[in-house]
């Protein structure tokens, strides 16, 4: 079969993409299903696409220049893509390989109609639909007709769209080869799609069927609105029927035309509902055979269906698998931790190791099962209060699958196992610094230990040794001293957000009270590298050689310049501090600052540029005077209420309280991060052995192995190659996936809504976190190392985890499509005093770079201006 040109479809299965190609793979494995009818064709190999390309040598200097080109460099990709088709399609086909496939066709008749339909090796593929990426030619007739569209279809794995779809996933175009298949031509009285899964909710038992009289090019051009039909469990549960007054007809001589449908048809059903159901139960025998919800084109002739494509639905967020078939309902911890992009399966499998609750991977992102608690009436309403005060739309998430009856059934007095996440008052403690202090110090000492005692680990004694480490990570994790104090500054936080609006009316007047609180180690980074700046901004030399640096070496080259000492030494103290942090630092296999000092050099420029002298000294203290007299004014207008002395009293308890504790709020997490870096520090040493004794080839492939498997490869000196490779294109699908915030296990992402009718129409609704209201440019940034910020700037962006804390003291205002009252960006946007809205659906894409935005932090919306 290596050396064929033709190849027929039966021959063929999922085993044999190379030879042709994503589509042709799956509609020969679709022909040997029992019950599946499949239009009979053959495929024109991959072999015959590597000849065509070998008769033009300067196709491959065109393709180096393609591989050079940046995904949204458009002109210059729609100029070179339509050279090297036009170069394709102006080849003869050498004789031997035009006989096979006219011998192919005259085994089937020449004059017969064709479908000729490209069929790439990376296209149908689990994690990559490329769907229309290529092309397909219905009703061609005759062996010259054929033969000119297979060089169509050849060319077509150059269309812009198929190119730059390629680049932006990171392809090789030299890695991707083109087959053909050719299959007998169907004339269906009705044609659609069938999704075996909804594809909007992602809901697995649903399936969705669009339907439209004649050839499903109707549908595809969209030239009509499809019927539609979901179908649950046997049944259709919604359908629409739509007026179709135009259909796709072939025509007797070769390709297509659009034809009227006569007037008493245009409200009739393009299938009857028992037609409905049962191509859905073929959907779920071909869904069976390939394991995963697909995407299948049909077409009904003579009251048969014939599948003419499935692919697999890339778009779906996976499901946590679970050891039972009951109902689960999972929040996404991504979204309490400021942190949705998809992680290593080193990085999920340590944060599952050392979280308090048990966690369940899926797409790369971390999810927590709350049907337990919210099945038991004593334990949901705290659940949902808590989660709803973190980000109201996780609440209403859960309420709406809630809603819906016997999905989540109400168990009295049920008791989850494990740790609960969230909820359960934990003793108050007294309003006492000395307790904040002592905390910390648990913490340094532990995290020094660890330094210690790690050192002379290595091999298997190394892993045996973290997971003893990781009880006490846990252990100091989940010190109830430290919960305490986390939950007193919450709570008063909380206390004081709501008394003093029910007090004074007032509302966020806490935003203005936590400003500058003391012991904030998350703000105090902002800060610190402001100061960082100051030694900086005076040495000319050192500042036009900051602005030239890309290696991460660059540390060594200042001391070599006049003040470059003193730069350097500043930026190393400020990495011994903070170094350990990264965006995404939960993450252990994301670059941490030391790694990658380079990315703080953009930041420091942004400070030397915008700020002058003394900058961080000067902010923190004014945010401290604006507190102190907010404090006076707050407790001055409340002893002129009726009880006002006892409400002063009160309220001076609380203020006191929320600058006690505020600030410890962020100390946890530094400590985590803290003993994250120790982790991976000696991990990748690990890896560094292994690399040297030629088990692994480079050292970062340990970061596509779980903790577990990582041991086992330590302990075995083997690893499984195809294994981390598959790992690697699995991590490059999820990155294209948005987590939900909540999902079941029927698949469903809900989203949850604000239900707010207090915003103005066109307006952005998002959460209030942050009072006041600023107007500026809005900077969307996605990447912390791309930031280029000028005074007055508001970012915009989809999350902050503490790592965007330098960013804050330059900005005028934020906007994130993730966060939550008590999350990082909202702590320290308060503390400096920024307006922000977090929870903005959408943002960064609704929100251009440059535009003019008004963000409303009091009331909790975003107006973009005109």
């Amino acid at each position: 079969m290596t050396e064929q040109y033709v190849v027929d479809l039966r021959e063929v299965d999922e085993l044999h993409v190379a030879l042709v190609g994503g589509k042709g793979a799956h509609l020969g494995a679709l022909s040997r299903i029992e019950g599946i009818s499949v239009p009979a064709g053959f495929c024109l190999t991959t072999h015959a696409f590597r000849r065509i390309m070998a008769e033009a040598p300067s196709l491959g200097d065109r393709l180096d220049q393609l591989a050079g080109l940046d995904p949204d460099e458009r002109e210059a990709i729609r100029t070179l893509s339509a050279e090297i088709r036009r170069t394709i399609e102006e080849i003869a086909v050498p004789g031997d390989l035009a006989a096979a496939v006219t011998g192919a066709l005259a085994r089937r008749g020449e004059r017969a109609a064709y479908a000729v339909r490209s069929s790439a090796t990376a296209e149908d593929l689990p994690t990559a639909s490329f769907a229309g990426q290529q092309d397909t030619y219905l009703n061609v007739v005759g062996p010259a007709a054929v033969l000119w569209h297979v060089s169509r279809c050849w060319a077509s794995l150059f269309t812009e769209r198929a190119v730059t779809y390629r680049r932006r996933n990171g392809i090789d175009h030299r890695s991707v080869h083109m087959a053909v298949v050719v299959q007998e031509m169907v004339f269906p009285q009705s044609a659609g799609i069938l999704f075996t899964a909804d594809p909007v909710t992602g809901n697995r038992k649903v399936s969705t069927v669009d339907a439209g009289f004649g050839l499903g090019e109707a549908l595809v051009s969209g030239l009509v609105n499809p019927d539609v039909f979901s179908v649950r469990d046997g049944a259709i549960v919604a359908k629409t029927i739509a007026a179709q007054q135009r259909a796709v007809h072939a025509l007797p001589d070769g390709g297509t035309r659009e034809v009227p449908v006569p007037p008493e048809r245009q409200r009739q059903p393009a299938l009857t509902d028992a037609q409905v159901v049962r191509l859905v139960r073929l959907g779920r025998q071909i869904e069976a055979h390939f394991g995963r919800p697909q995407d299948i084109e049909w077409c009904l002739v003579d009251d048969g269906f014939q599948i003419v494509q499935s692919r697999p639905i890339t778009t779906l967020f996976p499901v946590p698998e679970t050891a039972d078939e009951e109902n689960h309902v999972y929040v996404s911890v991504g979204h309490q931790q400021m942190m949705t992009d998809a992680m290593k399966p080193l990085g999920f499998s340590m944060w599952q190791l050392t979280a308090m609750v048990a966690m369940h991977e899926a797409g790369g992102r971390l999810f927590v099962d709350v049907t337990g608690r919210l099945a038991s009436p004593a334990s949901r309403a705290g659940l949902l209060d808590v989660l709803g005060k973190g980000d109201p739309l996780v609440r209403d998430a859960l309420e709406t699958v809630l809603d819906r009856d016997g999905f989540v059934p109400s168990v009295p007095d049920a008791h989850p196992g494990g740790r609960p996440t969230t909820g359960g008052a934990p003793a108050p403690v007294e309003t006492d610094p000395a307790i904040v202090t002592e905390l910390v110090e648990r913490s340094q000492a532990s995290v020094s230990a660890l330094e210690r005692d790690i050192r002379t680990k290595s091999g298997p004694a190394l892993f045996d040794f973290l997971l003893e480490a990781f009880e006490e990570h846990k252990r100091v994790l989940g010190d109830p001293l430290s919960i305490q104090a986390v939950m007193a500054g919450m709570e008063a936080t909380w206390w004081l957000g709501d008394t003093l609006q029910e007090w004074l009316g007032e509302r966020n007047a806490v935003d203005t009270l936590t400003l500058s609180a003391p012991g904030n180690i998350t703000s105090e980074m902002g800060l610190a590298l402001l100061d960082v700046a100051d030694v900086i901004r005076p040495q000319a030399e050192v500042v036009a050689f900051l602005q030239g640096v890309e290696d991460e070496d660059f540390l060594d080259g200042l001391a070599k310049l006049p003040g470059g000492t003193g730069a350097r030494d500043a930026i190393e103290s400020y990495l011994d501090r903070y170094g350990m942090r990264c965006v995404g630092e939960i993450d252990i296999t994301r670059p941490r600052w030391r790694e990658r000092p380079t990315t703080l050099v953009p930041l420091i420029l942004d400070n030397v540029r915008n700020f002058e002298p003394g900058a961080a000294e000067r902010r923190f203290e004014q945010g401290r005077q604006k507190a102190l007299e907010k404090e006076q004014d707050v407790l001055s207008r409340l002893r002129v209420l009726p009880d006002g002395d006892r409400k002063a009293e009160e309220a001076k308890r609380m203020i006191d309280r929320v600058r006690t504790f505020i600030g410890y709020r962020e100390y946890p997490k530094y400590g985590i991060i803290s003993r994250y870096f120790v982790y991976k520090q000696a991990l990748l040493k690990e890896a560094e052995r292994l690399v040297r004794a030629e088990v692994l080839p480079e050292k970062e492939d340990v970061f596509y192995l779980t903790f577990q498997e990582f041991h086992e490869v330590a302990r075995s000196n083997r690893v499984d190659h195809q294994l981390i490779r598959e790992r690697k294109e699995a991590f490059r699908s999820y990155r294209a996936l948005t987590p939900p915030r909540v999902l079941t296990s029927d698949g469903e992402a809900v989203t949850g809504a604000y239900r707010r009718d207090d915003v103005p129409a066109g307006a952005l609704t998002g959460l209030a976190v942050s009072a006041g209201t600023v107007e500026g440019r809005a900077r969307v940034i996605l990447d912390l190392a791309q930031a280029d910020l000028e005074a007055g700037d508001i970012l915009v962006t989809t999350f902050t985890d503490p790592s965007w804390s330098p960013l804050f003291v330059g900005i005028a205002g934020l906007v994130t499509e993730v966060g939550g009252l008590m999350t990082h960006g909202a702590v320290i946007a308060r503390e400096y005093g920024l307006p922000a809205v977090v929870g903005v659906e959408r943002a960064t894409r609704l929100i251009r770079d440059g535009q003019r935005i008004r963000v409303h932090g009091t009331d909790g919306y975003v107006e973009i201006l005109p």
